[in-house]
């Protein structure tokens, strides 16, 4: 089984990230923490039902990876986007198994949290990047117990694609979630948000 874990927005640089997000969504971001593997580093917001959004860029002060970085980074280059979800399983080698287009598993921390996720070769998801990243926590605690509650909660994640029906017919023995909608049309993510303002968009 797969459940949506969290949601990325990618940005160029973690500041314009942050403005972005919190001007569509009319409320605050939390600090986040660096991804040494990776070279980035994130901003965080709580949502309802155990979920959370994370606002990621690559860090300038950290060295570059070997390899390319998660969340097809090395290549973004435009304003700040929902970029990913991210769907977390309780056997990420089995996961894996049914979905090896997923990526290879990497192991990551960041302060006493662990995790391994998914991530391709050349750091682009399948389906021109709208498939989830997969990932497994390997430790008691989660980002989203940790975060103040913002009165936010995600209503509905709109995924399209040209081949949207394909994708939900591959994901559809794993993943039971009726707020993640498969819609045809350009490769996009969207996420309808309930704010204290009430109903907000990330694209």
């Amino acid at each position: 089984m797969l459940r949506l874990d969290h949601l990325a927005v990618a940005a160029r640089d973690l500041e314009e990230g942050r403005a972005a997000v919190e001007a569509a969504l009319g409320v605050r971001l939390q600090p986040g923490g660096q991804h040494a593997h990776f070279g980035t580093h994130n901003l965080l917001l709580g949502l309802e039902d155990g979920l959370y959004l994370e606002v990621i860029a690559i860090d300038p002060e950290a060295p570059a990876p070997e390899g390319a970085r998660w969340f097809d980074l090395d290549r973004f280059d435009a304003a700040p986007r929902l970029q990913t979800w991210i769907c977390r399983s309780d056997d990420l080698g089995s996961a894996l198994v049914r979905y090896p287009q997923a990526g290879a598993p990497v192991a990551l921390a960041r302060g006493d949290l662990r995790w391994r996720m998914a991530v391709p070769r050349d750091g682009r998801l399948p389906f021109d990047g709208v498939f989830p990243a997969l990932m497994q926590w390997e430790c008691n605690a989660h980002p989203a117990e940790r975060l103040t509650a913002s009165g936010c909660g995600l209503a509905r994640l709109v995924v399209r694609h040209p081949e949207a029906g394909r994708l939900a017919d591959m994901l559809g023995p794993d993943l039971s979630d009726a707020r993640v909608v498969f819609e045809i049309g350009a490769p996009s993510l969207r996420a309808e948000i309930t704010t204290p303002g009430g109903l907000r968009v990330l694209e």
